[in-house]
């Protein structure tokens, strides 16, 4: 991942002149109002959006609910990128840069188990199996946001200069088989059509204290891969196993020994690796041994450069361990994200923008994580800094609170109003008018 050179730091017409306004994080009166204005609408989009989740590539009313909202602004709207995607452009009465933001729209196959009175009972079918659906990730949140930042910053077109690119992303949550996740197909679809964004941003909730949000810069968040594992043995009677080659035992086998990579043959600093087996599937009858298991998982990596000596491992891993017993083992590993990586020079600005805004102690450092965001092609494409908020409750630690993707994930919605400020600074940073 290419890193940027330092880039000097410019005020933004958000903040006050006066030194004495300075030393108060915040916004200028006119934004100040505006952020109030919008807060209830904001919180409305959320639980719109909520209430009415939507599969990857299914967000047609999420979508249709979006871009009315951007025409309503007077921005120019595409419509039916990558399939269901809204891309948005504000272009300022002052020339200036152009600039990119982003908010995925896609919801999860999880049945939500809390008691939210907008709590989601869609349902819909995935992997050919009936499932609910749950926006357990938080891009409920992300989208109301950024039509939140979309409505105070279009109040402010004349002042503003440059050009807003509004980036509402669906299928962030994984690509189908065969096919692009959305941040890569929006891409190949000529996302930003004639424009060349100098900087793109992108925010997530997280479990984290409200009122917060965390910036690193390098790699932040991991690449992950999907990993298919077929094991094929012969069948045979259970009570006759030395009549064929059980490939249950073998997958059993083959779990335990791909923990060996990341604990034993990678450098556990340099390389932090995980490999997770999530499903496994063999065999119809309990006194038959099957003829094949299927296993499914994920491989995550923080550091490109180790990305091919982990595959190397793995398939050698596969293929021995199973060709010891007589068994083979076909092995396909699926590109799903590569790392996020933030430019540090880039994040550095990004960070003095949220600091002005939020306050010294309100803007966190923090440590890399490892689950994946596809936003990180966009950054292959556009210097783009990604960075966390906190949605906790107050008096409710990051053990307590329910992890993304689980279906009891809550957002604090008043940690909805710090997302919006830390976003509109690091756009206003970028566009605002010098002070």
């Amino acid at each position: 991942m290419k890193y940027f050179a330092s880039i000097a730091l410019a005020a933004s017409f958000l903040f006050a002149a006066s030194a004495a306004a300075q030393e108060q994080p915040g916004f200028s009166a006119p934004i100040e109002t505006q952020i109030q204005s919008v807060l209830p609408r904001m919180i409305a989009w959320r639980r719109d959006f909520h209430q009415n989740p939507e599969l990857s590539y299914e967000e047609v009313r999420t979508a249709r609910v979006v871009a009315a909202h951007l025409r309503s602004l007077r921005l120019e709207v595409r419509t039916g990128v990558a399939q269901t995607g809204v891309v948005g452009v504000l272009r300022g009465g002052r020339p200036g840069p152009v600039i990119a933001l982003r908010a995925d729209m896609d919801a999860l196959p999880v049945t939500e188990e809390g008691d939210l009175p907008f709590r989601s009972r869609a349902r819909g079918r995935y992997n050919g199996q009936d499932v609910g659906i749950m926006h357990a990730c938080g891009h409920d949140t992300h989208m109301a946001v950024l039509m939140a930042a979309a409505s105070v910053l279009a109040a402010r077109r004349e002042e503003i200069a440059g050009t807003i690119i509004f980036v509402f992303q669906p299928s962030e949550e994984g690509a189908p088989p065969g096919g692009l996740g959305g941040a890569r197909r929006m891409l190949a679809e000529n996302v930003f059509g004639d424009l060349q964004p100098e900087a793109m941003f992108g925010l997530h909730a997280w479990p984290g204290e409200s009122g917060t949000i965390t910036m690193v810069p390098g790699p932040f968040m991991a690449g992950s891969d999907r990993l298919d594992i077929t094991v094929t043995g012969s069948q045979t009677h259970g009570a006759q196993p030395h009549a064929g080659i059980d490939p249950i035992v073998v997958s059993s086998q083959i779990v335990n020994a791909l923990q060996t990579i990341p604990s034993r043959q990678m450098d556990a600093v340099r390389s932090p690796v995980i490999v997770t087996i999530g499903m496994i599937q063999g065999g119809v009858r309990y006194n038959i041994i099957p003829q094949t298991v299927e296993m499914q998982g994920t491989i995550r990596y923080l550091n490109p450069e180790t990305r091919e000596d982990l595959y190397t491992r793995i398939r050698r891993t596969v293929a021995e361990t199973a060709a010891a017993s007589g068994a083979t083992a076909q092995v396909t590993i699926t590109e799903n994200a590569i790392p996020t990586v933030n430019p540090p020079a880039l994040l550095s600005r990004a960070r003095a923008a949220a600091v002005r805004a939020l306050g010294e102690d309100r803007v966190r450092s923090g440590v890399p994580v490892m689950p994946a965001e596809d936003f990180a092609y966009f950054q292959q494409a556009v210097p783009g800094v990604f960075f966390f908020y906190g949605v906790n409750p107050p008096g409710v630690t990051t053990e307590e609170a329910a992890p993304n993707h689980n279906p009891r994930f809550f957002v604090h919605e008043p940690a909805m109003e710090t997302a919006l400020r830390a976003m509109l600074a690091v756009a206003l940073d970028r566009v605002g008018a010098p002070a």
